[in-house]
């Protein structure tokens, strides 16, 4: 089964809907393939998002429902569904994704807004304690833990705002962080050093995740002596970072060092008719605010090239 469209957007995060109000306002047929059956990416397992312009108290959810519904409004269909390859058509102008739900997609040109993934530890017991104990999203898992004792691993604001958000939840939250001083933006520190529900664990990195069933103890060692400790815990979050998605195109556009795509100011990638953005791409600052405006960009863009090949195709006729 086949289904064609004019611009085909794999993502459905602020980036992905962006784009797609931007192509749609533009008349032209857009569908957006997002595999979770949410959209909003990263932006919608956020509990709070107080710097998006016009939205000083909005949620992560909030917000992702407030842009489908945009986007909705202008005509862009949301299909459920994975992207599992892409690939140039025989005539050499159109574009096909093959979608996880086994349907092919057909268009003139691809936006690619996958985002990145959250990053893990690598460390023994994590994978096998995931769902178990371990998690990387407070949102989703926080109200699992109400009046534990967990921790949360990284130094950086997005580290400390969710452990700040898990102390709505559970008794005390100790920060794991492998230097002696966070990374995070001052207010964030200062806001968190306030907590009394904060604890911190300073030159520490984990090196096994323990339990029986499920999360009872880590294994930190320390990074200055190499000693290594026992920690109780009934949880752990891991907040150290993410990685792009890109398993779709690595082998199609240019990728940077750490695997972002490399895009211009157009969001065009190094192959004509394939557009990237949002957090997925190769950029200094990852925000909902930017990965909108990342999207409007590839929007605009696409739309041209889209309506630049229609215009000598109907100069051929």
């Amino acid at each position: 089964m086949r289904e064609v469209y004019d611009l085909i957007i794999v993502g459905g995060g602020p980036a992905g809907m962006a784009a797609g109000i931007y192509a749609a306002r533009s008349k032209l047929k857009t569908v957006v393939l997002e595999q979770k059956r949410n959209t909003g990416g990263q932006c919608y397992i956020t509990e709070e998002i107080e710097n998006y312009p016009g939205f000083p108290e909005a949620t992560g959810p909030s917000l992702s429902e407030a842009f489908h519904k945009h986007a909705e409004k202008f005509g862009v269909v949301f299909v459920t569904t994975g992207a599992e390859q892409l690939e140039k058509c025989s005539d050499g102008i159109h574009y096909v994704v093959r979608g996880t739900n086994g349907t092919e997609y057909e268009g003139l040109a691809v936006v690619i807004a996958t985002g990145a993934g959250a990053r893990t530890l690598g460390c023994t017991g994590e994978k096998e304690f995931g769902g178990k104990g371990v998690s990387y999203c407070a949102t989703c898992d926080g109200a699992f833990f109400e009046e534990c004792e967990i921790a949360v691993v990284g130094g950086g604001d997005a580290a400390v705002e969710e452990a700040m958000y898990l102390t709505k939840f559970a008794d005390k939250v100790t920060i794991i962080h492998r230097r002696d001083e966070l990374r995070a933006a001052k207010s964030i520190q200062e806001k968190a050093f306030a907590n009394p529900k904060m604890a911190f664990k300073w030159n520490a990195v984990v090196d096994e995740v323990c339990g029986d069933g499920l999360v009872n103890n880590l294994k930190l060692r320390d990074t200055k002596t190499g000693e290594v400790s026992d920690f109780k815990t009934e949880g752990l979050f891991i907040f150290i970072g993410h990685d792009p998605q890109t398993e779709l195109v690595k082998d199609i556009v240019k990728l940077d060092e750490a695997g972002y795509i490399i895009t211009n100011g157009r969001m065009e990638t190094n192959v004509p008719g394939i557009y990237a953005a949002g957090d997925v791409i190769q950029k200094e600052s990852r925000q909902v605010v930017t990965a909108a405006a990342d999207g409007a960009l590839a929007g605009i863009w696409a739309g041209n090239y889209i309506d630049d090949i229609k215009a000598r195709q109907n100069m051929t006729k």
